[in-house]
């Protein structure tokens, strides 16, 4: 992870994390890293001092193996959420609200459907249990857990 101060057009200043510089460069060029203060998606790196890092023997310990079972730790995070992050989270719920149809708790069984050719293939979401969803990536369907932010419009 890679983390920036950046500034917008009006030289707000804010930070973001990202997985490394080209998917910085991405996004911003996708117009996907906005301001928290005025929503400018004319974003720019700040000037920056280098971080130092402190070695191998502090290095923070690998994640620890999930607990229910399955041999693919989901990594968390607690705290307060960025406000980019937030506002990241609530585009891309308002993207799979204007784009998927919600199918609410019959999410695992409208998924098998399509995935059996019983349905028309559209994008859908919807609700699942963690042992739904693992029943479904073993049964070959992929599906994803998206975390569900309020909408932007409150």
């Amino acid at each position: 992870m890679i983390h920036y101060h950046l500034l917008c057009e009006q030289d707000h200043q804010f930070d973001g994390w990202y997985k490394d510089s080209a998917a910085f460069d991405k996004l911003v060029k996708a117009g996907l890293v906005d301001c928290p203060v005025c929503s400018s998606s004319k974003v720019r790196r700040a000037l920056m001092s280098p971080a130092i890092g402190k070695g191998r023997d502090n290095a923070s310990p690998e994640p620890p193996p999930n607990r229910a079972g399955s041999d693919t730790a989901q990594p968390l995070a607690a705290g307060p959420m960025p406000a980019q992050m937030v506002a990241l989270l609530q585009k891309m719920r308002a993207e799979v609200e204007k784009s998927c149809d919600y199918v609410g708790n019959s999410f695992a069984d409208e998924a098998r459907r399509m995935h059996r050719g019983e349905r028309e293939p559209r994008g859908i979401y919807g609700e699942a249990s963690d042992s739904d969803a693992e029943a479904l990536k073993d049964e070959g369907i992929d599906v994803a857990r998206l975390p569900w932010v309020p909408r932007a419009d409150g």
